[in-house]
């Protein structure tokens, strides 16, 4: 497993998480039971993240309203980190969300939207990257249409993750050969499918082997290849055929559904916070 669903706070592949992302990480794992600064710190000791550290985390993330206080030492989500969070924790439906391809394709144009402020600019990437859109010319994003719900939905979830509220948002059909070619290469498919095998592989491996490590050593690992695993998840465009290879990724995705049950068993072994969590309601949109 690990504890994070949120590529926003998630670490760099492979290397130890950040006190900010770690904290996030285990609130989103928390399914809006408290955490106490004290498991926070516990956990952070894991990756040699020092007390002091993770407290200025918590100061700071309290601040912007990332994390929210709920008692003596003890933390929830904040309301700028909820609605993020409830959004990107769905990579586990990521396949219900899908349909049939007729060939079409869900464009998006940014012309006359500004580029000078650099907030709004970095949610629009960051909006377009999420649900898989790749610029097909310097103010024309595209993907292909299928996504269940079609423009609506993907308008709704677009303009929800930050797209500017004026950005068109429609399907296209009949590109001309030349473009709808140049549309197909945007992705590489191969690439991808190939990391949905290797990662799989890479899952299945620790789950096989796990059972011979300590309890703090499976946390840490187990936070580190889940974390990445996941962060594949969210990221991945979920391209139709002969794009990918749809049956691939759909076992990948059976993979890190697996090992993230795994995972957190292993963390609610170690904190306590988790152990309660598992009894709790999923965190309010």
């Amino acid at each position: 497993m690990r504890v994070s669903k949120l590529p926003a706070m998630a670490t760099t592949p492979s290397r130890a998480p950040t006190p900010k992302s770690l904290i996030l990480n285990l609130l989103l794992a928390a399914h809006g039971a408290p955490l106490s600064a004290s498991d926070a710190v516990n956990s952070a000791s894991l990756f040699g993240i020092r007390e002091n550290s993770v407290r200025v985390a918590l100061v700071r993330l309290s601040a912007t309203g990332m994390i929210q206080s709920c008692g003596r030492g003890a933390y929830v989500l904040g309301p700028q980190a909820a609605s993020m969070a409830e959004d990107l924790s769905r990579w586990r439906h990521a396949e219900e969300r899908l349909c049939e391809w007729s060939g079409a394709w869900l464009m998006v144009s940014t012309a006359g939207l500004g580029r000078s402020d650099r907030g709004p600019l970095r949610q629009r990437e960051r909006a377009l990257a999420l649900l898989g859109f790749r610029a097909v010319s310097e103010q024309l994003y595209l993907r292909p249409d299928n996504f269940a719900g079609h423009a609506a939905a993907a308008r709704e979830r677009l303009h929800k993750l930050g797209l500017d509220a004026q950005a068109p948002v429609f399907v296209a059909t009949e590109l001309d050969d030349d473009l709808d070619r140049r549309a197909r290469h945007l992705w590489h498919g191969s690439a991808l499918s190939q990391g949905y095998a290797r990662t799989r592989a890479k899952l299945d491996a620790w789950l096989a082997t796990s059972h011979q490590l300590d309890t703090e050593t499976a946390a840490r690992e187990s936070y580190l290849l889940g974390n990445d695993a996941i962060r594949q998840l969210v990221f991945d465009p979920l391209l139709p055929e002969p794009l990918v290879d749809v049956a691939a990724r759909q076992e990948f995705h059976r993979a890190v559904v697996a090992f993230d049950a795994a995972g957190q068993g292993v963390w609610r072994m170690l904190l306590p916070s988790l152990r309660t969590a598992s009894t709790e309601p999923a965190v309010p949109a």
